[in-house]
């Protein structure tokens, strides 16, 4: 097979799965069921709680490390979700990545807030963030999983979420405590 043959296959199979996840959303996932609801709801409370909760003050600072949480989690679902790890049974809406409410808001929010709460009261970070990852990866994983709004496949688990979820974390971590000192530095 030559390269445009893969490229025209490519374009077929990408067409065909655009089209059988149009089909299942509006069959199991519209605004009519309430797993789609639950979606919205995974997406729109940590927002509303961020609006409250962030520390304006610092607030370049602590979305800095959100938006690195965003950005890492993104790229490791795609990975999860790409390779069928991790499955969202339930999404927003076909065009978009199904994990957006995780990786769009609830984990993003959720550790920026821990980073946050330590960062502002002298607080060991990385204690706090690794029961944040096991509340996600543990606790809020499981659930999500006995009630079927994910899937894991081929030997994915809460262990390795939890795992992901420390890393990234601290990571985000590790850079934003760089950026910051360099812009300390220059200034």
């Amino acid at each position: 097979m030559d390269n445009n043959e893969y490229r025209d296959q490519i374009y077929q199979k990408t067409e065909e799965m655009n089209q059988i996840i149009s089909t299942y959303w509006n069959d199991y996932s519209h605004m009519g069921t309430w797993q789609f609801w639950s979606v919205v709801l995974i997406l729109v409370l940590p927002l509303i709680l961020l609006i409250i909760l962030v520390d304006r003050e610092r607030i370049f600072e602590i979305f800095f490390y959100g938006y690195t949480i965003h950005i890492l989690w993104t790229y490791a679902a795609n990975f999860l979700e790409g390779y069928n790890f991790l499955i969202h049974n339930y999404f927003l809406t076909p065009f978009l990545p199904t994990s957006l409410n995780m990786t769009a808001s609830a984990l993003p929010v959720g550790f920026l807030l821990v980073y946050q709460y330590s960062t502002n009261r002298g607080k060991n970070f990385y204690l706090y963030a690794v029961i944040m990852s096991a509340l996600f990866g543990i606790v809020f994983a499981t659930v999500s999983d006995w009630i079927g709004l994910i899937t894991f496949s081929k030997g994915m688990n809460q262990l390795y979420l939890f795992s992901i979820d420390i890393a990234i974390a601290f990571v985000a971590y590790w850079f934003t405590r760089f950026i910051k000192r360099v812009r300390e530095n220059a200034g």
